[in-house]
Parts: C-alpha cells; sequence; structure tokens
C-alpha cells in the first residue's frame, strides 16, 4: 500500500467501502470508466460547447474512477494479473480516445488542422506511453509486487492529476489553450 497516496486515490478509498463483498468487480468499474471515457471523447468530438462540457465532465469522473478498481481490488482481495493490465491498457485507450475526440472536435477552431495534428500526436504518446509502461513493469516483475511505474506525487497531487483541469477550463472557454499545452507536453513526456 502507497505510503502517501494522492488525494484522488484517498478519496477513492472511502467511495469503494460500500462495493466491498458485492457482485461489482474491480473490473466492472475498470469497463465503465472505460465507457465513461469514450462517451466523453465522442461528445467532445461533436465540437459544440454544449457537447464539449458535457465530455470534459464525463471525462473527468472516468478518470476519477480509474482510482476506483484498483482501491477495490485491493481492499476485496480481487487483484488480478488481468485486472493490472486491463487497468493500464483502459487508461491508454482513454486518453487516446480524448485527444481525438478533442483534435477532431476543435478542427473549427482557430488550431485549423493543428487540432488533429495535436490529437494525433497526443492519441500517438498515450498509446506509447501505455507500451513503455507496460513493457517496463513486465521487464520488472512489477506488476506482481503491487509497485508498478507511478508518476511524482507532490502535495498529495500526481502529474497525471493536470487532467482534471480538463472540466473547469472547458466550461470557463480554455479548452482550445489547454488541448494545445496538453498536446505537445503529451508529446514531450513520451519522449
Amino acid at each position: 500500500v502507497m505510503q502517501n497516496p494522492p488525494f484522488d486515490q484517498r478519496i477513492a478509498r472511502v467511495l469503494v467501502r460500500p462495493l466491498i463483498g458485492t457482485f461489482i468487480s474491480p473490473n466492472h468499474i475498470t469497463t465503465l470508466s472505460l465507457l465513461f471515457a469514450l462517451i466523453g471523447a465522442i461528445c467532445l468530438a461533436k465540437g459544440e460547447i454544449f457537447w464539449q462540457n458535457c465530455g470534459a465532465g464525463l471525462f473527468i469522473v472516468a478518470r476519477f474512477m480509474d482510482h476506483w478498481d484498483g482501491e477495490l481490488a485491493r481492499q476485496s482481495g480481487r487483484q488480478s494479473r488481468f485486472g493490472y493490465y486491463f487497468d493500464y491498457v483502459t487508461g491508454g485507450l482513454s486518453y487516446a480516445a480524448l485527444f481525438s475526440g478533442i483534435g477532431f472536435g476543435l478542427m473549427e477552431s482557430i488550431l485549423d488542422t493543428w487540432a488533429m495534428r495535436l490529437g494525433l500526436m497526443g492519441a500517438v504518446s498515450a498509446l506509447l506511453v501505455m507500451g513503455v509502461n507496460l513493457w517496463t513493469d513486465a521487464e520488472t516483475n512489477e506488476s506482481l509486487s503491487g509497485t508498478a511505474a507511478c508518476y511524482p506525487n507532490i502535495a498529495g497531487f500526481e502529474l497525471e492529476d493536470g487532467i482534471y483541469l480538463l472540466a473547469p477550463l472547458t466550461w470557463l472557454g480554455c479548452l482550445v489553450p489547454f488541448f494545445s499545452a496538453a498536446g505537445i507536453g503529451a508529446t514531450f513526456y513520451c519522449f
């Protein structure tokens, strides 16, 4: 168990307690989070403000749920190798869908054709990082020890927690600059 988990994981730890001993499995939650992320990406791809706002909210819920499956698995003793890899693949696919959806939805914005380029760069980067992390974990057997690759934790926040800014910045009309920074940042992080 992580000594000083980030805030979102601490919240998830409490929220999943009522699910222990129910028919709901960690893999159910992973599947639901993937569905929320994909629906959110489809909404963002529509390019209309209402749908962008809905999509951003759905995606944030999906990414917050990313902690629920692991917490439920640990607390209920239902950890599995499949669940571990399913969670990783779900995260990579979710981010790839997000970048693709926003890129498509912003083609009529000031970004013009750069929207799709940034979306493609972000999507490819998300999938490559997922693959590298899976390969690294497999090489070091970290998936078995529960100490897989993680992001730096500073003051209760991880690097990936920046995604939570997607919703409020979208609602404030700042999706274009956020997406631009995220697409470029994801690409640099990948390298």
